[in-house]
């Protein structure tokens, strides 16, 4: 609760019903309606797979009679929210809402002609996909076309040629040749008629695109769902998926009613949360009322005649995911900032599509080109849509340094804000009710496009009169991608350094040298290596900072790309294979300012030193048991990645594991502190 910051049934007595009785304490009840209508008819008890049932599935054939009972009385309630309004309740089920006085509240993301006709057109408040898309409560898409010649016009099979017969029940097949042509058009295709070489057609160039055009240097197939026609041409695809993909049964799976592989809701769930299905074919099961966060791609190899089913279809791939729940079943995934429908039946290209369709509109024009045009004064709404989709996209990617630079040029505005604010400019509703604000009747329409243009203005002006913040915006996305070219062939011409190269080398060398000397006051880690290298210790977060400095555009070095420079300059002073941590940063920093005479990876560098010190404590007198030195080898590792050990690392693996800083302690006893800072400073010198 926004007031008071506590959960609402801390305040408020809310109960669940799972019987047929109503707590009179209650101050919020939440119900599905058949155990309201089970409560009115005075049963003491409900069928709890009823409960569970979605009402669709109630064997209901005409509207519900409900009388009067004391124990509810119509004045039970003040407020009815009546969640996925869209469905048949105010049909069948009509009665038992009358029933009550309350107000009625509704709540769905497809409304009907029928649920505004049932609500007497008393629409309180909309939130658009482009809106949600904006604020990062969902997540925009794209489109991508498979159109074969089977799809678009149907086929013949010619008198003499050989065709199964397919049983619809058992799926017993029969070969036989035909005695005069069959010809079949699109709409028969998979229901009287299935052509096994388009649906594999279909899939093959799905299979053939998917980490080439779709998911550009992904390896793992993303969580996909495909719809079919109905349970018979999902088997089909089920069979041709697994044959395509070369994969066995867990990879692609079933999920119908009339599933085989396990319960429907078993199926659900490990597609929900486990590494396995990739694939899931269905019928209409799944199209509302579930909930699978991971999923990437739709592929639609059915059409379908409703435009509130079809958007229930789409809106299985618009739920946003955290990171960390997303890799776990998407191994190489980083972030999920979109999702792709695959058209394979020219869906999109109907009417149905017509009120969603995704904010990318101008997908073939680059970022550059689009800041250009607004830059110029462009105020096209599919301009402005396309800046709005593909900056709602960046700022899911953001890192916490990147979004406060953003930030900051953009004078306290982040881009999902800037975002929000063009995607409300484009909203016709507020561009009339602007307009009708300013004066203007709500059907001229020239004042209304006038109101719009001016509006399309305003949200493009942190953008438009920023040319320091687009360019950083283009700098920060372009670190972030890569570019894959699938099409290019490559042939040796020649193998060795070249003499170009040993320049580009020098060339590198010397800029980064420059660098240092030039920003050598005010990035911390140079001014500790470059003013005193030896006195003050270095933090990991100072490397990172730094490192991440070199790396922004138009540098975009690498420890390995700088390490790489000095090897081809004088490989007899530079050894093993450096570049690859962080922390061999401090060695080409050192390197560079000629504070050491090789080149030696700076983990290399704490495995001698931690030679050294062992062989003088050795001397010493010093002797360590086994279980202490496996806790000396796991924090030398330490400081060989982070430059340090310190109480919190043994929060972390491996000291975790066993036992941490609590199990340290009972090893050392009063010397853990002493060596922790002994090692730090004899291993990281």
């Amino acid at each position: 609760i926004p007031e008071t910051k506590r959960k609402f049934p801390a305040e408020y007595n809310v109960q669940h019903l799972t019987s047929n009785t109503v707590d009179t304490t209650s101050r919020v009840c939440i119900s599905t309606v058949q155990r309201i209508f089970s409560i009115l008819k005075g049963d003491k008890e409900m069928d709890e797979e009823l409960d569970q049932k979605s009402i669709y599935e109630l064997p209901v054939l005409a509207p519900v009679e409900v009388l009067y009972n004391q124990a509810l009385p119509p004045d039970t309630f003040d407020f009815i929210i009546i969640d996925e309004c869209h469905r048949s309740i105010y049909g069948l089920w009509r009665q038992v809402l009358e029933y009550f006085d309350a107000r009625l509240i509704g709540l769905t993301a497809t409304p009907t002609k029928q649920t505004f006709g049932f609500f007497q057109q008393n629409l309180v408040m909309e939130y658009s996909h482009d809106m949600a898309v904006a604020d990062g409560v969902n997540v925009d898409f794209t489109v991508y076309k498979i159109e074969t010649a089977i799809t678009k016009s149907g086929s013949t099979i010619e008198s003499g040629d050989y065709a199964g017969f397919r049983d619809r029940q058992t799926r017993k097949v029969r070969w036989d040749a035909v005695d005069e042509p069959v010809s079949y058009s699109q709409k028969q295709l998979d229901r009287d008629v299935v052509a096994v070489d388009q649906i594999r057609t279909v899939i093959e160039t799905f299979r053939d695109k998917l980490f080439t055009d779709l998911f550009p240097g992904r390896t793992t197939v993303p969580k996909t769902l495909i719809f079919a026609k109905d349970d018979s041409h999902a088997d089909d695809i089920v069979q041709v998926v697994r044959e395509v993909f070369n994969k066995g049964n867990q990879f692609a799976t079933k999920i119908t009613y009339r599933t085989h592989d396990g319960t429907p809701e078993e199926l659900l769930q490990a597609f929900r949360n486990s590494m396995y299905p990739r694939i899931v074919v269905t019928v209409d099961m799944i199209a509302t009322g579930t909930d699978v966060r991971p999923l990437e791609c739709l592929v639609f190899m059915r059409s379908v005649q409703s435009r509130t089913y079809f958007e229930q279809m789409l809106g299985r791939g618009v739920r946003v995911i955290n990171d960390t729940d997303f890799q776990a079943v998407t191994d190489d995934a980083k972030h999920k900032d979109r999702f792709l429908v695959v058209d394979a039946v020219g869906i999109m290209d109907t009417d149905l599509a017509e009120t969603v369709q995704p904010l990318e509109r101008k997908p073939s024009s680059s970022l550059k080109d689009l800041f250009k045009a607004v830059a110029f004064g462009n105020k096209d709404p599919e301009v402005a849509s396309s800046i709005a989709g593909r900056l709602a996209r960046l700022d899911k990617q953001l890192t916490k340094d990147d979004r406060e630079m953003l930030q900051g040029l953009a004078k306290g505005h982040d881009l999902g804000t800037i975002a929000r604010q063009i995607v409300e400019a484009l909203d016709p509703d507020k561009q009339i009710a602007t307009a009708v604000s300013d004066g203007a009747s709500a059907e001229d329409a020239s004042a209304i496009a006038s109101v719009a243009q001016k509006m399309i203005a305003e949200a493009l002006k942190p953008l438009a009169s920023n040319p320091e913040l687009r360019n950083a915006i283009l700098d920060v996305r372009k670190s972030y991608e890569q570019t894959i070219d699938e099409t290019s062939t490559d042939e040796v011409l020649f193998a060795g350094h070249s003499k170009e190269g040993r320049e580009k080398a020098a060339t590198l060398v010397n800029q980064f040298a420059e660098y240092i000397k030039e920003h050598k006051d005010e990035i911390r880690a140079l001014q500790i290596l470059y003013s005193r290298p030896h006195k003050e210790r270095l933090t990991f977060p100072e490397i990172r900072e730094l490192a991440k400095a070199i790396e922004r555009p138009p540098r975009q070095w690498t420890t390995a790309k700088l390490w790489h420079a000095y090897e081809l300059l004088d490989q007899s002073k530079v050894h093993g294979s450096g570049g690859r941590t962080l922390t061999d940063i401090v060695a080409l920093v050192r390197y560079t300012l000629h504070q050491d005479d090789e080149l030696v990876p700076f983990r290399d560098q704490v495995e001698t030193r931690f030679a050294a010190w062992l062989e003088t404590q050795k001397q010493k007198g010093v002797a360590f048991s086994p279980d202490q030195l496996r806790w000396l080898t796991w924090m030398k590792e330490n400081i060989a990645s982070e430059l340090g050990i310190a109480p919190e690392s043994f929060e972390y693996t491996p000291f975790v594991e066993h036992g941490g800083i609590g199990r340290a302690v009972q090893v050392f006893g009063d010397r853990l502190t002493p060596l922790m800072d002994e090692l730090t400073e004899a291993l990281a010198a």
